[in-house]
């Protein structure tokens, strides 16, 4: 029987242990299907009730202490050693460690990576009671770089998921654009997606009170809230952010429509649209294994300074899997909010969004946003790419 994605990811968590010299690597968590570390469903599709420590080693053992009664519900296969308890799993985990005796054990805390830092205050203090006056509570690190990793690293699988999940969305976008006019409310667009989604029997890639996001207008300000009555009229900008979630993977894309004829687009739009996709141009160029992520973000600010606009107020591009913002490296400036992130190292494998926005003279943002695979030396656009202004007429 072919191994599910879950074990292959669980797999190949083992080989990242090995190739950082890491021993093992704990995700520890109890009652998951109230509070879910985004860590365990890399390795796992299941669900835990009792305090479970699932345990990954660098040798390629993978090991789950749970309960007895959690333990029966664990598919054939999926873990190499299940150790089953019934009144407390303190003693059958410091068991289980003083076997394999590892010398650093990664955990789930990160100050920088939200998707690395799914232990809890009260579960983490909960490891160091049950550790206690042993040696491995002194060798307790982050693993935020084997979690970044394993997320990054998209086998061929995760990345046909990310594909098809592009193409849903690319789909869903050209049915809308044949269906736009000039009097449709944000609202209504919004529902329009909605439907095809819902005919297609897709999920969204983020909450769907804003998936997609609606923008009609010069009036309305960019960010995460939901469509309003805003009207879409002649001569405006319509821009569409938006993605799907096909088979657990996401798409995320942002759109740019003008209402009106091609030959009168105004030369601020114009000119706007153009540094927005020069600024993709030249980062795409750039992205390739080995680079940092804030000097990819850097080469498409400086395209956009250049120019006369004022830098954008967020990363140029964010990992994209499993959730539409993945965790791991960024493609950010380095700034405080964003931590770490912006140092790690670009790999082959990688799946990031290349996306920002500037502001025109009267007419509000131009913004494009594409999805894009690191590979060996460059990267490949996942996505059909917005080269022009979408005029509906």
């Amino acid at each position: 029987m072919e191994e599910s994605l879950e074990t292959k990811k669980s797999r190949q968590a083992c080989a990242i242990l090995d190739l950082l010299g890491i021993d093992c690597w704990l995700i520890w968590v109890r009652e998951t299907d109230q509070i879910v570390d985004p860590a365990l469903q890399l390795v796992y599709s299941g669900a835990f009730v009792w305090q479970s420590a699932l345990l990954f080693t660098r040798s390629g053992e993978r090991i789950a202490v749970v309960g007895s009664f959690d333990a029966v519900g664990i598919p054939d296969g999926t873990f190499d050693r299940i150790v089953p308890y019934d009144e407390s799993v303190s003693p059958v985990l410091r068991k289980e460690l003083e076997r394999i005796d590892p010398a650093r054990i990664a955990i789930d805390v990160s100050e920088s990576d939200v998707a690395s830092d799914g232990m809890t205050a009260g579960m983490r203090a909960m490891l160091d009671r049950y550790l206690k006056g042993t040696a491995y509570v002194d060798r307790l690190v982050s693993a935020e770089e084997i979690i970044g990793r394993l997320r990054g690293l998209k086998l061929p699988e995760e990345v046909a998921r990310i594909r098809k999940a592009v193409r849903v969305t690319e789909e869903i976008l050209d049915e809308l654009a044949g269906r736009l006019r000039v009097g449709l409310t944000e609202g209504e667009i919004y529902r329009m997606v909605h439907e095809a989604m819902a005919a297609r029997g897709v999920g969204h890639a983020w909450a769907a009170d804003h998936n997609p996001a609606v923008d009609a207008g010069p009036d309305k300000a960019f960010g995460h809230g939901g469509p309003t009555s805003a009207i879409t009229r002649e001569g405006h900008l319509l821009h569409l952010d938006f993605g799907v979630k096909v088979d657990g993977y996401c798409a995320d894309l942002q759109r740019m429509y003008f209402f009106g004829d091609p030959e009168r687009i105004p030369e601020s739009i114009q000119r706007g649209f153009d540094t927005v996709l020069g600024a993709i141009d030249a980062a795409a160029e750039a992205l390739r294994p080995g680079l940092r992520g804030f000097e990819i973000d850097a080469i498409a600010r400086d395209h956009v300074t250049s120019r006369g606009y004022p830098e954008y107020m967020h990363a140029l591009g964010h990992q994209v899997g499993r959730s539409a913002h993945d965790g791991g490296v960024i493609l950010g400036p380095r700034w405080e909010r964003y931590g770490t992130t912006p140092d790690g190292s670009i790999e082959e494998g990688n799946v990031f969004t290349l996306e920002l926005e500037v502001p025109t003279e009267a007419y509000g943002q131009v913004s494009l946003e594409e999805d894009v695979l690191v590979t060996e030396d460059g990267c490949e656009f996942l996505s059909k790419r917005q080269r022009s202004l979408r005029c509906v007429g």
